[in-house]
């Protein structure tokens, strides 16, 4: 989807059209190879991990907010493995658990609770002052 956003707001190199093209199941080695690529056509600088990271976890946040994704559906991926450096950042790192079903478990919190505190803390981090370049 980000190939085919920066395709719509005017990047254009053949490998970016290639990656806009490529399944949600392709390979991750070729979708990074092909990034890698759209990026040195275009100039832009790969970010490093931490930075490339801490702005994922902004675009994250921003999914409950605006109700495109449900509270539970946050506990994929290895989110709680981030190195938040703000404190919005830790706040809605901390109630990311591990998996869905232990919320309540790892938590200690009814789920309409925890709920409630992610999308708090989600909104805290989105409306929050950027903690790095590209954030």
């Amino acid at each position: 989807m980000t190939a085919a956003e920066a395709l719509a707001a005017g990047l254009d190199t053949p490998t970016l059209c290639e990656l806009a093209g490529l399944p949600r199941n392709a390979d991750t080695r070729d979708i990074r190879d092909a990034f890698e690529q759209a990026l040195s056509e275009t100039g832009i600088e790969l970010p490093e991990r931490g930075v490339a990271r801490r702005h994922a976890l902004r675009q994250l946040a921003a999914r409950p907010v605006d109700g495109d994704i449900a509270p539970a559906d946050l506990a994929t991926g290895d989110w709680w493995e981030t190195e938040a450096e703000t404190v919005e950042e830790r706040a809605f790192v901390s109630l990311i658990p591990r998996c869905g079903c232990c919320i309540g478990y790892t938590r200690g919190l009814d789920r309409r609770t925890w709920e409630a505190g992610i999308r708090t803390a989600a909104l805290a981090l989105t409306s929050s002052a950027p903690g790095g370049p590209g954030c």
